[in-house]
């Protein structure tokens, strides 16, 4: 069973990437956007009548947090007073330019539950877009204020919000490693696992219940499979030599590895039960980090079979390999957007590690980070945002990002060392 996070801490292994010298490093969060986003939806979120009586969360404050993180709002000063059961006085907020208005109450149940409840206007239009309720056990009230924020985007949007998902990532305390689960802003984090040994390369199975990672509890890499709610876990890859890099198909029915059983480092894939195991690449050059295009056509890998590290896609059953970054000589961690058009990717530039994106249907790329420590960067699941782990500030961080870069939330961590972020999928 998953355990709260207590006073883990902050440094990652890379074992993939050992070979082309790229150094580890780990992260949690509170809320400090940077940047400039172009134009963002004005949206008053009042704070929720008797929050503060009836919970220990902060409901408004949670989904206006979430909402200013997708890059696509800004928040409106609100004054107190309005609930659900309220009518707002349209002029007042139209002065205020809100073009949407939600407010809410919290009330504790007989049974020790919260009913919370809310609506969301259109302030331009002066009608009701939506209004729900719903009544939660004390402790699910920040999933139930994520929730609240992925219904305010979906309606003002037309697309699913991602914030009541989860991410997972690997925390180092000195010389303890632990698998962390948490909601998609960093906060309610939970220890999945622990170990004395490195805990490296978290990937969530599409059905939102497993995570792979590559263990070194046996003196060697292994790759297993946990389900989070139970802790159950087994072996999937134990084979001689390293067993690394684990990427779940689309289908979840299967996952290409690295392994260097045969000698050298190349790609493989195996059945989600162990069974089924053959090679994809045949290469003298090192062949890793795979991901499934989302449509599962294509595996896009990191290989240096060109001299230097670079990131090439091939028929996701094998076959020919063709190079899909060029501008650089250094392009490692590839992550497909869940739209297959975008490439996100750590490219190093002088002697710094940045985000970068590409354009897989023109070709073109741009740096979207000015840090020097970037790594491991992961789609959210409507594909809005990238979460990668970097330094600011002289701290290491996860840190969230819209496409273009210019909306950033560090989720910050200030006594563990956080990386290797792993976005999970919208089933939870």
């Amino acid at each position: 069973m998953l355990e709260p996070l207590a006073s883990v801490s902050r440094r990652r292994s890379l074992a993939a990437l050992a070979a082309w010298g790229v150094t580890p490093v780990l992260a949690q969060v509170r809320i400090d956007i940077a940047g400039v986003g172009g134009s963002r939806m004005p949206v008053g979120i009042v704070d929720f009548r008797d929050d503060a009586k009836a919970s220990s969360q902060p409901i408004a404050a949670i989904v206006r947090a979430d909402l200013e993180r997708s890059g696509l709002f800004r928040s409106v000063d609100t004054p107190p007073g309005l609930s659900e059961t309220s009518v707002p006085v349209w002029a007042e907020w139209r002065a205020r330019q809100a073009d949407a208005l939600a407010a809410g109450s919290v009330t504790r149940l007989a049974d020790g539950r919260l009913d919370i409840r809310f609506k969301l206007w259109d302030v331009v239009k002066g009608t009701e877009l939506v209004g729900q309720a719903q009544a939660v056990h004390p402790d699910d009230a920040r999933l139930a204020a994520h929730r609240i924020a992925d219904t305010i985007y979906e309606k003002l949007t037309g697309e699913k919000g991602v914030f009541a998902t989860r991410m997972a990532y690997v925390t180092k305390a000195g010389p303890r490693y632990s698998l962390v689960v948490a909601d998609a802003d960093g906060e309610g984090a939970r220890v999945a696992l622990t170990s004395p040994e490195p805990i490296i390369s978290p990937a969530w199975a599409p059905n939102g219940r497993e995570l792979a990672y590559v263990s070194f509890e046996s003196r060697k890499a292994t790759v297993r499979i946990q389900d989070v709610q139970t802790g159950q876990r087994r072996v999937l890859a134990d084979f001689k030599g390293t067993n690394s890099a684990p990427a779940w198909s689309p289908d979840g029915s299967q996952l290409a590895l690295s392994l260097s059983r045969e000698g050298g480092t190349q790609l493989f894939v195996i059945n989600r039960d162990g069974s089924g195991l053959r090679r994809l690449t045949q290469s003298g050059a090192i062949d890793t980090e795979a991901c499934y295009a989302p449509d599962g056509s294509k595996i896009y890998f990191v290989s240096d079979r060109g001299g230097g590290p670079q990131i090439y896609r091939m028929p996701a059953g094998g076959g020919a390999a063709e190079r899909a970054t060029f501008s650089g000589n250094y392009h490692i961690s590839p992550a497909i957007s869940p739209d297959g058009r975008t490439l996100a990717y750590i490219t190093r530039t002088g002697g710094a590690f940045r985000l970068s994106v590409m354009d897989l249907g023109t070709g073109q790329s741009q740096q979207i980070s000015e840090s020097n420590d970037d790594e491991s960067p992961a789609f959210a699941p409507n594909g809005r945002l990238i979460v990668y782990a970097t330094r600011a500030g002289g701290k290491e961080v996860l840190m969230t990002t819209t496409l273009d870069g210019k909306i950033k939330t560090p989720l910050l961590v200030t006594l563990v060392e956080v990386r290797e972020p792993t976005w999970g999928p919208f089933t939870r």
